[in-house]
């Protein structure tokens, strides 16, 4: 794919970095994500690639080229699907590599295919996430090296994930009624309405069939911004919180 809005010298530093990590032992595809694969990228954001291996990777061997940053090691992230990465600086310019097991990856793609997944706890992530960002990722990401699949939405994946989600989102407001509102704890209901959005964002998307890798533009690519009145209105007051916790269910439930 070629992002129109790239610079040549963008390409230039896009390609060299490419070829250094494509090179790296086991390493069979390297992808660019985020902003910059989808064209909405300011000349500040950073640069998100993905290395796919199989078979192992040393992410010594990426510390061994050289450039200035953290390389984790594998599982440093929780150990679950996002299973480590890189935080560098590389021609100036800030550089994040994730690590995909390609063997992770296939069985991800395999059980989204059946309408099967699994929540794991991401840190920056409110919501979490689902198991098939694996396969989101395939799906929407520019592919710079290497081949990998290029998945479509599952039907039994849009069937099973919108329950799950808005399920979660009503569970996550029932316990901020119960628990935070009678004691006018402010702060604990405005993150339950912050992630009972983005649970319920999950779900809209699901249901169209729409894949997304993060929660950066969640509500507004669900139509979800309105929940920003709500927590906009909330003062640690019993009553002042019961009405925003109402008046947000109503926008989560009513929300297509």
């Amino acid at each position: 794919m070629t992002d129109l809005h790239r610079t040549p010298a963008d390409a230039r530093f896009l390609d060299s970095v490419t070829r250094r990590l494509a090179a790296l032992p086991g390493v069979r595809a390297v992808t660019l994500g985020g902003s910059r694969a989808q064209g909405t990228h300011t000349s500040a954001s950073d640069w998100d690639l993905a290395v796919y291996y199989r078979d192992g990777f040393d992410p010594a061997d990426l510390r061994a080229v050289g450039w200035d940053g953290e390389v984790s090691g594998i599982g440093d992230w929780g150990g679950g699907v996002f299973n480590g990465g890189a935080w560098l600086t590389v021609e100036g310019r800030h550089v994040d590599v994730h690590y995909r097991d390609l063997a992770v990856v296939e069985h991800q793609v395999a059980e989204a295919e059946e309408g099967r997944f699994h929540w794991e706890p991401l840190m920056f992530h409110l919501a979490g996430i689902p198991s098939y960002l694996l396969v989101a990722e395939l799906a929407v990401n520019e592919v710079l090296s290497g081949s990998l699949p290029r998945p479509a939405y599952p039907r039994a994946l849009r069937e099973a994930a919108p329950p799950f989600w808005r399920g979660r989102a009503a569970l996550t407001l029932r316990y901020a009624k119960g628990a935070y509102v009678p004691r006018g704890q402010a702060t604990e209901v405005a993150g339950a309405l912050a992630t009972a959005a983005m649970e319920t964002a999950h779900a809209v998307l699901a249901a169209r069939g729409e894949w997304t890798t993060n929660e950066k533009r969640l509500l507004r690519r669900a139509g979800l911004r309105g929940v920003d009145a709500a927590v906009a209105r909330l003062r640690p007051d019993p009553g002042a919180l019961a009405r925003a916790v109402a008046d947000a269910e109503r926008l989560l439930e009513a929300a297509a």
